[in-house]
């Protein structure tokens, strides 16, 4: 089967680019990092049940998406990808039209994102499983982390927060891949990750820390802070949130703290570096939502002026009722 995904994968339609001296046919794939770069290695579970539903995602949707988790965790260090390993566990009912829709979804974001599938492992099993390992590179010296934030430093984010977990929850209400019509799905069915802008903060040297945006910003910030050994006050009237008509009062700032999925980075920039900090990238808007903070707890300024502890109500794959 690792045949039929490397042929529609396009792997060998392709010149293979520098670096991977051997990929799928053999008992592993070889690697050669270039020099004057780091090598950069993530890997992403995407489960049935826990992280997409048989009876609603797409199944091109789950190809796109296992891809671009993994490869959102290299653009936030400032990073390129260049190949991907696969292990893909699902049952024999799967193997012809959904798994052809996989690969197409998969095939996609392979190109999208420049990162070429190099080997991986197929078996069987009663549920679908996917595993995604992504070998990225960086400059040296120029990957960013989470634990370079100051006191004083300005916090933002690209993008808007809380489009998809808005998008989940309206696909929970809908019919089998209804979906796919559906533009309010598009950032939860098939994130972008932010490739373009995280090479460039790290080109410029203007993030002091950074991070992609997958659990939810109540979540996430507490992780950077709790690295960089810094707390954090934000403003809630400044976080970019999803506004819709209807929604229940202060919905929309409730999905950006604690909703996940939405692949947006977080970083923090010294605040005399903020002059050179357009407010959007290539389309993308960034935002600056508060500043880190000597203390080590996490603040919430709400519109009115009250400050309050903001708790850490993100995606935890642990706590059941928090499942999709």
């Amino acid at each position: 089967m690792l045949r039929r995904i490397e042929q529609v994968s396009g792997l060998k339609e392709k010149i293979v680019p520098d670096g991977l001296r051997l990929g799928i046919g053999d008992d592993a794939a070889l690697f050669a990092g270039r020099r004057g770069y780091e090598t950069i290695l993530t890997c992403d579970w995407f489960l049935e049940g826990l992280h997409f539903l048989r009876d609603k995602h797409p199944p091109d949707a789950v190809g796109w998406k296992c891809l671009a988790r993994a490869v959102s965790d290299v653009a936030a260090m400032a990073g390129t990808p260049r190949y991907f390993l696969l292990s893909l566990a699902l049952p024999s009912t799967r193997t012809g039209y959904w798994l052809n829709e996989f690969l197409r979804g998969l095939r996609r974001a392979s190109n999208c994102f420049g990162c070429i599938l190099a080997g991986g492992d197929t078996t069987r099993h009663q549920k679908t499983l996917v595993s995604v390992t992504v070998v990225g590179e960086v400059k040296a010296g120029r990957a960013v982390l989470r634990e370079g934030a100051e006191p004083g430093d300005v916090i933002f984010v690209s993008g808007r927060l809380g489009e998809a977990e808005l998008g989940l929850r309206i696909l929970r209400r809908l019919r089998y891949q209804a979906g796919k019509r559906n533009p309010l799905l598009r950032k939860h069915l098939y994130p972008q990750p932010r490739m373009a802008l995280g090479r460039w903060l790290g080109k410029s040297k203007l993030a002091s820390a950074m991070m992609d945006l997958s659990d939810g910003l109540s979540m996430d910030l507490s992780r950077l802070c709790a690295a960089s050994g810094v707390g954090a006050r934000l403003e809630a009237e400044s976080i970019p949130t999803v506004r819709r008509s209807g929604s229940k009062e202060n919905e929309g700032l409730q999905l950006a703290l604690h909703g996940g999925d939405d692949y947006e980075l977080l970083f923090t920039v010294p605040r005399n570096k903020v002059k050179w900090l357009s407010r959007s990238f290539r389309g993308t808007p960034l935002t600056a939502i508060g500043e880190i903070t000597r203390e080590r707890i996490l603040l919430l300024q709400d519109v009115d002026g009250r400050i309050r502890p903001l708790a850490d109500r993100g995606w935890d794959p642990f706590h059941e009722a928090r499942k999709p």
